[in-house]
């Protein structure tokens, strides 16, 4: 009999398993399986013990010790940073790969108040169409470059062909390419994963090679960005405007680099682009795709 342990606690709700998404999970297992939820460290470590399935979202390596009988171990996160990248012999490890859709409708989202003066309003008045009015433009005709073509760059690169927007992704095997697509931009997209030498991938020379006229978004990870620079081309009016769903420290503190609201043209989000009611349930439901819930 197979024994499913669930330990997604999370302070958003939209990341924490319900009795809903508990009651989708049992259609998906065989009939006479056992599910467990479990709400801490010291419930998640006893119950490893016989769990065949551990869907989770955390993992210290020394616990695959206490689970002897583990063939699967997975999360709903896309982030390669909350499970070991390997484990023992029979054990299948997965990250989330359903997180495009929502991703990709966060990055228009922000592409679409940048362009139509949601996000570019330049004080508090209450109508302000004459301050506006030269700062508004059509999404459709630029240009967009990913820099992260995987799953989830994909789906951002395909929302953006619907609306008309020139994309271009930047993967491994074109990374040579980034400063050349870059100088052409009207918009850098980053979805970079945090374990892949992505360190500052995005530096002084990299924003240095945007026009004017760019606006960067990074809805992958912080640690890509060299914040400084970033802080330099916004202030020095080098660089149109940033949109950052991520941050090298999470929540900011006072005197984090970007943490200043007065640096100009720059929207930081909470870390929300993948935020819906329905994410444990896809995570559930691609796992059962794949084959992994057997």
């Amino acid at each position: 009999m197979n024994k499913y342990a669930v330990y997604l606690e999370w302070p958003e709700q939209c990341f924490r398993v319900n009795a809903e998404a508990l009651g989708y999970l049992e259609t998906l297992v065989p009939a006479g399986s056992e599910i467990v939820r479990v709400k801490d460290d010291t419930e998640f470590l006893r119950e490893l013990a016989d769990a065949t399935h551990a869907i989770v979202w955390h993992f210290d390596p020394k616990w695959f010790e206490l689970a002897p009988r583990l063939k699967l171990l997975a999360t709903p996160s896309a982030g390669r940073e909350l499970l070991p990248k390997t484990g023992p012999k029979g054990v299948t490890i997965h990250f989330g790969g359903f997180h495009g859709a929502a991703i990709s409708e966060s990055v228009l989202g922000y592409m679409l108040a940048w362009c139509r003066g949601v996000l570019r309003r330049p004080g508090k008045k209450l109508w302000e169409r004459t301050e506006l009015g030269d700062k508004c433009y059509t999404l459709s005709g630029t240009r967009a470059v990913i820099l992260g073509y995987g799953r989830i760059g994909k789906a951002i690169g395909a929302k953006l062909a619907l609306l008309g927007v020139e994309t271009v992704g930047i993967a491994r095997a074109n990374i040579d390419s980034l400063a050349a697509e870059a100088a052409r931009a009207d918009w850098l997209i980053a979805a970079l994963p945090s374990d892949t030498g992505t360190d500052n991938l995005v530096d002084e020379k990299t924003i240095a090679s945007l026009p004017k006229r760019a606006v960067f978004i990074n809805v992958g990870r912080g640690n890509s960005v060299d914040e400084a620079a970033l802080r330099r081309a916004l202030e020095e009016g080098r660089l149109a405007g940033a949109i950052l769903d991520v941050l090298k420290r999470e929540p900011p503190q006072p005197g984090d680099t970007l943490a200043d609201p007065q640096i100009p043209n720059l929207t930081v989000m909470s870390h929300s682009a993948a935020f819906y009611p329905g994410y444990v349930r896809d995570c559930f439901k691609e796992l059962a795709q794949a084959g992994l819930l057997a």
